[in-house]
């Protein structure tokens, strides 16, 4: 009997490995198949068609868009994309050190960072590149240029450059610095209790800014902390783990990440002492906060060590591991899912319901699932992390929208900074009348005018009511709303002023201050600052939102 089973088993076991073997060498031979004619056909296509092929081109084309077929997040880095991938992960490149944009035909000067080589050698937000090292940029996209403006240390590279207002150009011999992006572009004492960090990356050792920013704040002696990661697109996970560690005991669960190859599921704990446990904290977050920015926020609201403010975030839980591929490129695949303390993922489980900006729009009730934090509150998956204090976001007008768009606020920004030397300290700086009025002469003279999105729906309607042959039957109607929602370039400047000088102000300010001072000078007036420092001081709703019970997470 005993022989039998064994010899049962024994069948079992060659009948298993034969068809593991069969599968496993019926895909390799797929696998096979399939480079043969894509090789073929791309011979052919070489050999055949009508007009000239870039290989390169093709090649990139191909394998971008059987990555894409994956998700967004799965990418072909090729060699002359190297400079910018390492970037993306240090914050570190060798450089002028600006931000530079495309604006109609031509290539300027979005934002000169602080300290380095664009600003100490005088170039300006709104400088016009016409050259970089002899070489014409009028035919040239951004990354053109950049790649021109980037190259090694202590080395000078030539730019010539057209500046608004001045009628001959200028030619300016800028020394490359490394240069290294700050993660934390502003800390600092909002009142007497409340300390204020901005996180505007997880590049390496940005927890160590984080670090320090705190210990500086802590000597004040605040109440709270306020934790900004709005538009924070993420980084490196480790960098969000040691940003949590922070704030939580040694040993405490993090993150954990899961995926095909079991022997790289990982959990993080936090491993070093913390700085604090007890001070109250509130993590600001919108639709772009995205990735390790939801690890942060995420494990902060699954331990009950904080509280959560703003909208939902973007729904980004997969983990990118790099793999190095022949010539110097590599391959970013998503080989996990991440899995914040209370064992929910952040990622969005429904890709076809994306809003514009690529972050989660509607969450299916039927995708949801109910989970609890360390004190024992609801919580829930579906995607992104919710808040435990919304705040709406504020919509633009179509006026505000187009100004922005179409380069009116910069413009008018460059044409105030040249014109004027100084402007007060960014927090008491101001759109007076004066300066308004001279914004609004500057937008009319410019012969601006605009559609708003409601002449769009409404153009949509008509077109389906003289389809459906109602038109004429509600004509007069239908002219009486159009007339009525006609922009007024006049009327719709002063309904919308105090938007359109908000953002005035922060174009202004950062022409004479930079990326601080705009900062600085939106603090007092953002909405989300305003209501976070109320939940935070609150006697009481700080620590009911840790309540056993209470349900955070929902749509």
């Amino acid at each position: 009997m005993k022989k039998r089973l064994l010899i049962g088993i024994t069948i079992v076991a060659i009948i298993g490995i034969s068809f593991f073997s069969f599968t496993r060498d019926e895909k390799n031979f797929e696998i096979a198949k399939n480079l043969d004619i894509y090789h073929t056909l791309f011979r052919e296509l070489n050999m055949f068609y009508v007009d000239e092929v870039n290989p390169n081109d093709l090649v990139k084309t191909s394998i971008d868009k059987m990555l894409e077929s994956l998700d967004p997040y799965t990418n072909y880095i090729s060699e002359d994309q190297m400079e910018d991938f390492r970037f993306m992960t240090t914050g570190e490149y060798a450089g002028i050190g600006a931000l530079i944009s495309k604006q109609k035909d031509n290539i300027v000067i979005a934002e000169p960072y602080e300290g380095f080589p664009a600003q100490k050698f005088g170039i300006k937000a709104g400088d016009i590149i016409l050259e970089v090292s002899g070489k014409d940029t009028k035919d040239m996209n951004t990354e053109d240029v950049s790649s021109l403006l980037k190259g090694p240390a202590n080395k000078p590279v030539t730019i010539k450059l057209q500046r608004p207002g001045q009628k001959k150009p200028f030619t300016v011999d800028v020394i490359r610095e490394k240069i290294s992006i700050d993660a934390v572009p502003y800390y600092g004492m909002i009142d007497q209790n409340t300390a204020y960090i901005r996180l505007s990356n997880f590049t390496t050792n940005c927890s160590e800014d984080v670090k320090r920013a705190f210990l500086e704040l802590k000597e004040n002696n605040p109440d709270g902390l306020i934790l900004d990661l709005r538009g924070n697109p993420g980084g490196l996970l480790v960098e969000a783990v040691k940003i949590v560690n922070l704030f939580v005991p040694k040993g405490e669960e993090i993150v954990s990440t899961r995926g095909k190859v079991t022997q790289w599921d990982k959990v993080y704990k936090a491993t070093a002492e913390p700085l604090d446990t007890t001070m109250k904290i509130a993590v600001l977050v919108n639709s772009g906060s995205a990735s390790a920015s939801e690890i942060v926020s995420g494990a902060i609201q699954d331990l009950d060590r904080g509280i959560i403010v703003g909208t939902r975030t973007f729904g980004k839980g997969l983990v990118q591991t790099t793999r190095d591929l022949s010539y110097n490129t590599k391959l970013k695949v998503t080989t996990a899912k991440y899995y914040i303390p209370s064992g929910r993922c952040i990622q969005a489980l429904d890709y076809s319901h994306r809003n514009e900006d690529g972050s989660v729009g509607h969450v299916p009730d039927s995708l949801i699932t109910e989970f609890t934090t360390k004190k024992g509150r609801k919580v829930y998956d579906g995607g992104g992390v919710v808040p435990d204090v919304k705040i709406e976001g504020d919509r633009l007008s179509s006026l505000s929208i187009e100004l922005v768009t179409r380069f009116m606020i910069f413009d008018f920004a460059t044409k105030y900074s040249n014109e004027n030397e100084s402007i007060p300290e960014p927090e008491q700086f101001t759109i007076t009348d004066d300066i308004y009025k001279q914004f609004a002469d500057f937008v009319e003279q410019s012969e601006f005018n605009y559609e708003s999105a409601l002449q769009d729906d409404l153009k949509e309607l008509l077109e389906t009511a003289k389809q459906e042959k109602y038109y004429e039957l509600a004509k007069e109607e239908f002219d009486a709303l159009a007339a009525k929602i006609e922009p007024d370039l006049d009327k719709d400047l002063s309904v919308f002023r105090p938007e359109i000088s908000d953002l005035l102000e922060s174009e202004i300010v950062s022409r004479f201050y930079y990326q601080k001072g705009s900062i600085r000078a939106s603090i007092n007036d953002d909405k989300g600052i305003t209501k976070t420092i109320e939940a935070l001081h609150s006697e009481t709703a700080y620590a009911a939102f840790f309540m056993p019970g209470q349900v955070v997470g929902m749509n």
